[in-house]
């Protein structure tokens, strides 16, 4: 399990979409490491037809595709984040990081009203 963070948590809106959030990123990341859809909802616990969807969603919301994949098959499609998928990314984890810091002394203070984790 997971150690319990507390922090902001960074989320593009297009309309009422999200455009790219924190799991948006993760998959996006994580498809960019394995070159696959389908391994990359595997290391997320997901369904390959969720994290479809979600490839679906981030592509349809920017002006170019995040993510391209090729048919599957017996030689397996595979995926690739686009060189401006990567520009994206890049660009969402920065501005996530300068959030964190900007509300690092408002996080602090928040914690208090906080629950403690259990520890087991």
């Amino acid at each position: 399990m997971e150690a319990r963070q507390t922090g902001p948590r960074l989320r593009v809106l297009l309309g009422e979409a999200i455009a790219l959030g924190p799991g948006k990123s993760r998959l996006l990341g994580e498809i960019d490491k394995t070159g696959s859809i389908s391994a990359a909802a595997r290391a997320m616990e997901m369904s390959y037809r969720r994290a479809w969807l979600l490839v679906a969603e981030m592509n349809s919301a920017f002006r170019s595709p995040l993510v391209i994949s090729g048919a599957g098959g017996r030689q397996g499609g595979g995926a690739v984040v686009t060189d401006f998928g990567r520009r994206v990314l890049a660009k969402y984890l920065a501005m996530e990081a300068k959030a964190t810091r900007a509300l690092s002394a408002d996080m602090a203070a928040f914690e208090k009203y906080l629950k403690r984790p259990v520890s087991g």
